[in-house]
């Protein structure tokens, strides 16, 4: 007699929607930290830029994390990186629209990486169940007014400048609680505007305005920003302040080696209480988040 996959050996088959993943954000578990695939429609993003750079290939890795675990998939069309060039938000929509139709057809709850209100907008029209914009501080009042009209869950993520000016502004007379009190603010403005709170996730925004040893000290403060109530979403993956750490010789380790050491610290961050992590690897954060689970003795 044929036994029953186990879930941990296929993560779909946990979920409620066999196709593609939870299906709506209202089923994603809570009872866990929750592993948010990432999936650049970009030339030029840092890690993997170029590599999912048509329709096809990018749909087909959305389903790829998907299938191997992710319980979201951030769609982004514009590189962040320190120094990259803006792109034309109708360009940036042409690169991810039809890959947020895609996968929210498959069942995969998808979140819109960007800046652009209208592309946010024209995003949660084609299926995106949650805004990630990275403006931090410069979050513009478009982005606020819509997120008011459409009460879908958006992540304020801390940042300064624009991914030109940004490393230049990475000066703070307390970064712990200056970066505190500026995402505070920028949460604020939303409440002012009548955004529910419970739509409100908050990112320390590691790599932001952040420089030196000011990732790893927002990190070993996570703490103090999951005290405030919301959900949080750690987004370390691949970035350079773990290319530093691993440096040989005074050379950073490459993007694309970094992800035992991005496991890890999904890992401790999990075990800190964070809501999610953004990872570019979701098999290796897979195990690492299982092993957390299991050192604090929660079921599987």
């Amino acid at each position: 007699m044929s036994q029953s996959p186990d879930p941990q050996d296929n993560p779909r088959a946990a979920r409620p929607d066999s196709v593609g993943g939870w299906g709506s954000w209202a089923n994603l578990p809570t009872d866990r930290t929750l592993i948010m695939g990432v999936l650049n429609v970009t030339p030029d993003s840092f890690s993997d830029g170029g590599l999912h750079n048509t329709h096809q290939a990018a749909i087909d890795h959305g389903l790829l994390l998907s299938q191997q675990g992710a319980d979201m998939v951030d769609v982004g069309g514009e590189s962040t990186r320190p120094g990259a060039t803006r792109v034309d938000p109708e360009e940036e929509r042409r690169r991810v629209l039809p890959v947020i139709q895609a996968l929210t057809a498959a069942g995969v709850v998808v979140t819109v990486d960007t800046i652009n209100a209208s592309t946010a907008q024209a995003a949660v029209e084609a299926g995106a169940h949650c805004i990630n914009d990275v403006s931090g501080v410069s979050v513009t009042q478009d982005m606020i007014d819509l997120v008011a009209q459409l009460q879908v869950p958006y992540i304020v993520m801390h940042s300064r400048g624009n991914p030109g000016t940004m490393d230049a502004l990475a000066v703070y007379q307390d970064l712990v609680t200056d970066v505190l009190s500026e995402i505070d603010g920028v949460v604020q403005r939303f409440l002012t505007a009548g955004v529910d709170p419970s739509r409100l996730i908050l990112d320390p925004g590691l790599g932001f305005a952040k420089g030196g040893s000011q990732d790893w000290e927002l990190l070993r403060a996570l703490p103090r920003l999951v005290a405030s109530g919301h959900p949080v979403l750690v987004a370390a993956s691949r970035k350079r302040f773990i290319g530093n750490l691993l440096a040989v010789d005074g050379e950073p380790r490459p993007a694309r080696q970094r992800d035992v050491a991005t496991a890890a610290i999904s890992a401790l961050a999990a075990d800190r209480g964070a809501w999610a992590v953004r990872v570019h690897d979701v098999p290796t954060t897979r195990d690492a988040l299982a092993v957390a689970q299991a050192w604090k003795g929660q079921d599987q």
